[in-house]
């Protein structure tokens, strides 16, 4: 059996997403969702044992959670090769393993085909950026780029609150400070406190899990700070929703003024599956205007996805607009352009 360097180094070189490392079959890789197998036999739970074991020594990280949890999260970095996240796990009653491969070097925004929209967002010096998907849509990389795009060309102190760091960046016009939760800090609520009393001027924030964090997160903006922060949602819509709905009900009228305020621009994406076999991103993108403030304020955000689509000119972008791009470009099919759009009958009619 070939060896757990030879694994990492072979998703590394096939540009895969992710390894997967489970007893009762081959050890495969997922490249571009696709799952090919990468080791020559079965693997049993003995090899799992051995090679996850290995993962936590690279790591130096210690088994204690994992063992009294069942499941853990963690990162590697191999010198020279790539940072790697792990999620480990107990399956069957044998270890098991997910690493997602995370280059070093920040992707290129343009060769990622990240609108420049998303990339002026860099010049903002306050408020309240959210970046939403699904897990897997990118999410990461598009702040990655953006936290990049400030580093070269702002003198400013950022501060990055991920769990786990999945990005390196190094200090460029600016000052990057790493923070990993559970490692350099208990979690994401005391990490973003205290980093308010660090001097920032740009916050990343990897998620907002509940209601006192997106408060404290709110805060934040008000006071004078960038923040970009993440949320497993689809669609802005729903991402005003979420964060309305973690309030209790009787806080909520507060929430929406206070959110009105506070939130700049929401950038919602997707991945889809590209002509050529890759996979292509597909963007929508609010910018706060007035007639949005008051969609919110006013409990009316199902009618912000019109205010989108009759945005174009203040930047915005329609998801559905976003896809009929991507298929004039011959980025996708039609076939994938209809499959991921949100008013399929209305795109076929578009696309004639």
């Amino acid at each position: 059996m070939a060896g757990l360097t030879d694994y990492l180094e072979r998703a590394v070189k096939d540009k895969a997403s992710d390894l997967f490392i489970v007893a009762g079959g081959k050890i495969c890789e997922k490249v571009e969702k696709h799952l090919i197998p990468i080791s020559d036999d079965i693997v049993f739970p003995q090899e799992t044992n051995e090679l996850i074991t290995e993962l936590y020594a690279r790591a130096g990280r210690s088994m204690e959670e994992y063992d009294a949890r069942g499941d853990d999260d963690f990162s590697l970095s191999l010198p020279g090769l790539a940072r790697f996240r792990v999620n480990a796990y107990h399956q069957r009653g044998s270890m098991a393993a997910v690493v997602r491969i995370v280059v070093f070097e920040i992707p290129d925004w343009k060769d990622r085909h990240i609108p420049s929209q998303i990339m002026d967002l860099a010049e903002l010096d306050h408020g309240m950026i959210l970046v939403t998907g699904t897990a897997g849509s990118g999410k990461s990389t598009t702040q990655a780029c953006i936290i990049d795009q400030i580093n070269q060309t702002r003198d400013a102190h950022i501060i990055t609150l991920e769990d786990p760091i999945e990005f390196l960046h190094r200090n460029k016009k600016s000052i990057v400070s790493q923070r990993e939760i559970a490692i350099d800090t208990q979690d994401y609520l005391s990490a973003l406190r205290s980093c308010l009393r660090q001097a920032p001027d740009v916050i990343l924030l990897g998620e907002m899990r509940d209601h006192e964090t997106i408060r404290t997160a709110m805060t934040a903006a008000e006071t004078g700070h960038l923040l970009i922060a993440t949320l497993h949602t689809k669609g802005t819509v729903n991402t005003i929703d979420r964060i309305v709905d973690a309030f209790p009900s009787e806080q909520q009228a507060q929430v929406r003024v206070q959110l009105s305020m506070v939130l700049r621009t929401v950038v919602s994406q997707q991945l889809l599956p590209g002509s050529r076999g890759d996979l292509v991103p597909a963007f929508e993108i609010m910018h706060m205007t007035n007639a949005i403030r008051s969609l919110i304020r006013e409990s009316k955000s199902h009618q912000i996805d019109n205010a989108i689509a009759a945005g174009g000119s203040e930047g915005m972008i329609a998801m559905d607009q976003s896809i009929l791009g991507l298929y004039q470009q011959g980025l996708i099919s039609r076939d994938t352009a209809l499959e991921y759009c949100d008013h399929p009958e209305q795109l076929q009619r578009r696309l004639g």
